[in-house]
Formats: C-alpha cells, structure tokens, sequence
C-alpha cells in the first residue's frame, strides 16, 4: 500500500509537531538580545568554577552542574563560540532557584464557566473534573538564570530564564534532567545570535 501525502495531511502534521513542542513544560522568558548583539562577541568563560561535591551530598545542584555546562558549551559551540580563558570577551554564569507557580484557576480549567450561559451538549464529564484538579494548585518548578556578562564593564549582557514545572520532586532522574537541560537550553538560545 503506497502512502500519499495530501495538503491536509501535512498541515495536520505540521500542527501536531507544534503541538507537542509547546506541550514540553519548558517555558524561556530571554532578555533583550540587543546589547549581546552589539558587543560582537566570540570567545567566552565560565564566571565560577565547575561545582566540586566533595561531601557526596545528594542535592539535585551537583548532578546539574555538569549537565548544564556541558549542554551550555557544546550549543554555544555550535553557534560559534569559543571556550576560552585567555581571549574571552564575555562570562557565562547561571543562578539556580527552586520556586513555585499557582495552577489555574479551577474556572478556567473547566467549561464550567459562573456566568449564566447557555451551552448544548455542555455536561460535566470526568476528563473535565481530572483537568481541574491537575491545573489548580500550586505547583513546584526549577528555575535556571543564564547570566552572560562582558569581561570588561562586568556588566549584564543578556540573560534568559529557563522554568521547568518539576514532575516528581522527591526523585532525581539524571536522565530526565539531561533531556530537560538539553531541551531548555537550546530554546533559551534560539534568539541568541551565531558568533562573528
């Protein structure tokens, strides 16, 4: 049986990959990228030292560490930069912060709306009921800063923020987090532009 693509198809293929990448839980809120931008940067440094665990703690922090740097690195790479101590132009640094984030309303988690209103074939169902209590409340989430500073002024050159709502914050899954940080930062850095 041969498969043949159709308009319709596509679109509707299309539209279920953007779906599913806006679907990710990973939100970016990046800083304006014209100050970076004119600064006409290539080579940069880590601002701190790799994290040393030196009490073998469990903290989420230590396994992080190296993820995010190696991540940083090799996508800074890909657009062009270079690692490097002696030549760089700007620093790199992040802030970590755990925070939490108030669900939706349960109003606007439903088709329940307080309004007097008339809608036909508008009954609660169970889906409905499952999506009010899943959106409502509070929710914890992992907040990553990436803070890139000039080397001369020591000033902020640009920034964004990565927020992820945790899934489970008792369990640490490397695996998941090397997914996350992957996917976190390469949205983080779609408006970063490519190295002189």
């Amino acid at each position: 049986m041969r498969f043949f693509y159709t308009p319709a198809s596509l679109l509707l293929t299309l539209v279920l990959a953007v779906m599913m990448a806006a679907c990710s839980g990973i939100e970016t809120r990046p800083a304006d990228i014209a100050t970076f931008a004119a600064g006409d940067y290539k080579y940069y440094k880590w601002r701190s030292e790799p994290m040393q665990n030196t009490t073998n703690s469990q903290d989420p922090m230590y396994a992080m560490d190296p993820i995010l740097r190696k991540e940083l690195d090799k996508q800074l790479a890909a657009k062009g930069y270079v690692l490097d101590e002696a030549r760089a132009q700007f620093s790199v640094d992040y802030i970590f912060a755990a925070g939490m984030r108030m669900g939706a309303r349960s109003a606007e988690a439903s088709n329940i709306s307080p309004y007097p209103s008339v809608n036909p074939n508008r009954q609660v169902n169970q889906a409905v009921v499952d999506n009010a209590y899943a959106l409502g409340g509070v929710k914890e989430t992992s907040n990553i800063a990436l803070q890139f500073n000039d080397e001369v002024t020591k000033r902020e050159v640009w920034q964004v923020i990565i927020t992820k709502i945790v899934e489970n914050v008792n369990k640490v899954d490397t695996r998941e987090m090397k997914s996350s940080l992957k996917e976190g930062i390469q949205q983080a850095l779609k408006t970063l532009p490519d190295a002189s």
